[in-house]
């Protein structure tokens, strides 16, 4: 028996090499397999090729992976990963087929990601096999979910294990989808009202340089930004979702670590979101279907750390926690109430191909105008219920309630508003 050895010898460092700046188009050479944004076939439109491995190679701004190409570069540096390295996709191919929908080919529908991103090791098959390195944007498998509250729901008679949807135990069997951004510039300007080349700058100027193709690649039209994607949960038979003719409950939720993985009342986040995955199995028991889409966009996309100074700065103003102050203090510390830009979420409602909401489980307006405006019918929009509100988020939702959301109760008054105040600091 050999034992290890106590000081292992480290992985190799990466090979060090000359770099070569990307800032400017050559004129010579070959050029990058191009992209026609909404193009049908995948191959009149074009893999998306983010690649390190061959410069030549790459047809887009940035790198897979967003904001966690940061750690991949950390592996590279430490030794852990070999910078040659391409994935190996074998038996990675989706567990449900999704598409593709109309809209795929609509380049005003879907500016955002990439509709044919799950579709790489299929569609793109030959490519790969001549040495580009093309890799999914989009990963789609099956899992089971076991929440406390939906195991409560079923012992009070809200939801049944049907054996299929629901596993005796309380199991939830979902279709799961990860997706990363994909930005189609011009598409996003248009989207947003503004034009490319502004769009382009405030991106640089913003990112403090990051990616000067931005400014200096006008011949590159796609963006994989650096930042987090979203994940799609699919209740049900996913072929039904597109089908108009079934049942549909969806549940849009933006994503809230405080309240969603450890329970933080200050908000409506966690119990709204399994109100939403109620609807959706109900949904899918009645033979539709139910999607709730996960955003990473923590503190209306402010982020966690805005989010807990705006908290402190709540608690502490004069008067204390109270609803008519809730947006206030936010703009005070963000400089703007909410970040999230809801013009761009509608575009993974059209990579599903939905068409018709029958139970849209959302009280924000911005959603419903996002949603509807993009041509998706609404039928239904379904509030929190009031028991499930707990007692410091009542400041919360009574103020957006004032500003516009959704609600079948009576909206106070400024002044009743000033009366509904949460918790103190050392509470």
């Amino acid at each position: 028996m050999v034992s290890e050895p106590i000081n292992p010898k480290p992985s190799p460092k990466p090979r060090q090499t000359h770099i070569v700046l990307s800032s400017h188009p050559t004129r010579f050479g070959p050029k990058p397999i191009a992209l026609h944004w909404g193009a049908a076939d995948p191959h009149k439109r074009g893999p998306i090729i983010g690649t390190v491995l061959n410069p030549a190679h790459r047809n887009v701004i940035g790198t897979h992976s967003g904001s966690y190409a940061v750690y991949r570069a950390l592996a590279v540096a430490s030794g852990q990963l070999q910078s040659n390295h391409r994935a190996d996709l074998t038996n990675t191919s989706p567990a449900a087929h999704i598409g593709p929908h109309p809209a795929w080919s609509d380049p005003d529908r879907i500016v955002s990601l990439d509709p044919f991103g799950a579709l790489v090791g299929e569609v793109y098959a030959d490519l790969c096999e001549q040495g580009y390195d093309i890799r999914p944007s989009i990963a789609i498998t099956q899992a089971h979910i076991n929440m406390p509250e939906l195991q409560e729901a079923v012992a009070k008679g809200r939801l049944r294990e049907d054996g299929r949807i629901m596993k005796l135990g309380g199991d939830l069997v979902v279709t799961k989808a990860a997706i990363e951004p994909v930005w189609y510039l011009p598409g996003i300007a248009k989207r947003l009202g503004v034009e490319e080349s502004i769009l382009r700058r405030t991106l640089f100027e913003q990112t403090g340089g990051m990616f000067t193709d931005l400014i200096t690649r006008h011949d590159l039209k796609v963006f994989l930004p650096p930042i987090g994607g979203l994940t799609v949960y699919m209740v049900g038979d996913p072929t039904t979702i597109a089908d108009p003719d079934k049942p549909l409950a969806v549940r849009v939720h933006d994503e809230c670590n405080g309240s969603d993985v450890f329970g933080s009342d200050i908000c409506t986040c966690r119990p709204y979101l399994v109100h939403g995955i109620e609807a959706c199995i109900q949904t899918a028991q009645e033979g539709g279907a139910g999607v709730i889409v996960y955003l990473r966009k923590e503190g209306r996309a402010l982020g966690e750390v805005t989010k807990f100074l705006v908290y402190n700065a709540r608690k502490r103003q004069e008067g204390g926690d109270r609803a008519d102050a809730y947006f206030a203090r936010t703009e005070c510390v963000a400089g703007v109430q909410d970040m999230r830009f809801q013009e761009l979420m509608p575009d993974v409602l059209h990579w599903l191909g939905i068409t018709r909401i029958d139970r849209l489980v959302s009280m924000s307006d911005m959603k419903y105008k996002a949603i509807t405006q993009s041509g998706i019918q609404v039928i239904q929009r379904v509030p929190i219920p009031a028991d499930l509100i707990p007692a410091d988020a009542r400041v919360e939702i009574e103020a957006k309630k004032a500003a516009g959301y959704y609600t079948e109760d009576d909206v106070l008054t400024e002044e009743s508003l000033a009366n509904i105040r949460g918790r103190e600091l050392s509470d």
